[in-house]
């Protein structure tokens, strides 16, 4: 049998027609998932709701996706190694990387990062078990999405689940931010010891999901920004030396960034010369669109996403005896493109998430978080008011799945709106009929 086409639940293989491939059938239980579906409302950076033509997580992951599937297929024709797939791990098919890029995301809870982090802090707080996003994209996998026949989750085949797998680590190990519960890590942990996959390191799938990710979020994001009027296209916002000091300190705060080597260069004079040089393009494309802003928003968008595609290759990881999804120039990693994209998602953070509108809605959010947590945290109170399928599922499984972690997943599951209706049916003196469906 094929490896990366193993399920781990195998009581189901041999039930299903034959006429689709495996990764066809995982594009298609994904899509088809009440998972999926909720990241419509889901934010992206504004709120989900916020209007019509700002991004949810739904639309980022559909674009993130178009752009891996598109460069795994330039990259498959440009190096020879990955037709003779030598290695699972070391090979780039298309549609895994487009379904492990649609299902990146899954994890995260209402509200954006914040909902993130607040269900962290109250997890850990009191009772010592974290919250990550990346590893309850794995507890929506393997356990909390139901299909008929399966008892492990959606049961994707072992590629898709690799390529999602961006952080190879469990999170019981001491000081790991980012990785995945001890409940799905051990499985995870089987399939990689059965492919021989170097410790620490990724799929070149998870690898090129994971850079496409950084393309979306470094051009759409901005995109959104313009649009919204946060960032501002002349010289005396791109030149502010409030916005340039601010982006230079969130890279030197960002522990996450050190692989790319900041120490060797001045960043205040780099991130001067990246903000100079794009609103020098955006000028001479602002001229070229007929001074059409929405026009010149969407070409600068495509050209950036362009610039960073074209340069995405593969280079060897002598350190680790493995390949590296990277951007490339003359056959090394181009370490100034990626500095280059660094500047881009930093102007988007510290333009659209620092905004002090968008700290009032994330104070608002964690409000509604903590207070919804507070509500279900109780057994004998929060099984009075969660749906009555939760709870049946919630007994089935409770030898392995502790109260506060099925709270959590409870309100991580939750969209924006709902988190909201929920909160004011519990909160606000006025509320819909009890009618309501949930």
């Amino acid at each position: 049998m094929d490896i990366r086409k193993l399920r781990l639940d195998e009581k189901t293989l041999g039930t299903f027609s034959e006429e689709r491939d495996e990764y066809e059938r995982d594009y298609a239980r994904l899509i088809q998932s009440p998972a999926f579906r909720r990241l419509q409302g889901k934010s992206q950076v504004f709120g989900a709701g916020s209007g019509d033509y700002y991004r949810t997580r739904l639309t980022h992951s559909l674009e993130v996706s178009q752009i891996a599937r598109e460069v795994a297929r330039r990259l498959g024709q440009q190096y020879d190694f990955l037709s003779r797939k030598e290695h699972p791990g070391l090979v780039l098919d298309p549609a895994v990387v487009e379904i492990a890029s649609l299902a990146h995301d899954l994890g995260h809870p209402p509200f954006g990062h914040k909902g993130e982090e607040v269900l962290n802090r109250l997890l850990m707080e009191e009772y010592g078990i974290p919250y990550e996003g990346n590893a309850q994209n794995f507890r929506i996998l393997m356990f909390l999405e139901k299909r008929a026949g399966s008892g492990s989750g959606l049961d994707l085949t072992a590629a898709v689940l690799l390529a999602v797998n961006k952080y190879p680590f469990g999170l019981d190990e001491p000081g790991r931010l980012k990785g995945l519960y001890s409940t799905e890590w051990g499985e995870i942990e089987q399939l990689r010891r059965s492919w021989k996959i170097p410790i620490g390191c990724s799929t070149l799938e998870a690898q090129l999901m994971d850079l496409c990710d950084d393309i979306a979020y470094s051009t759409h994001d901005i995109e959104d920004g313009i649009r919204a009027g946060k960032i501002q296209m002349n010289r005396t916002f791109f030149e502010d030396s409030r916005l340039i000091n601010h982006l230079v300190q969130e890279i030197v705060d960002d522990k996450g960034n050190t692989g790319i080597g900041w120490g060797e260069v001045d960043i205040p004079a780099m991130v001067k010369r990246v903000l100079a040089s794009y609103l020098e393009q955006w000028e001479a494309l602002y001229v070229s669109c007929d001074r059409e802003s929405s026009r010149t928003r969407r070409e600068m968008k495509a050209r950036w996403v362009s610039i960073f595609a074209g340069k995405v290759g593969i280079i060897d990881d002598k350190t680790r005896g493995w390949k590296q999804v990277t951007f490339v120039g003359n056959g090394q990693q181009d370490i100034e493109m990626l500095r280059t994209m660094e500047i881009l998602k930093k102007l988007a953070w510290v333009t659209l998430i620092k905004d002090f509108r968008v700290q009032r809605l994330q104070m608002r959010s964690e409000i509604m978080i903590r207070r919804l947590w507070d509500s279900f945290k109780v057994p004998e109170y929060g099984r009075l008011i969660i749906p009555p399928d939760w709870i049946e599922n919630y007994e089935q499984h409770k030898s392995k799945w502790s109260w506060p972690r099925f709270v959590a997943d409870y309100i991580s599951g939750m969209t924006d709106a709902y988190a909201e209706k929920v909160y004011a049916e519990l909160y606000a003196s006025k509320s819909g009929s009890i009618y309501e469906m949930d």
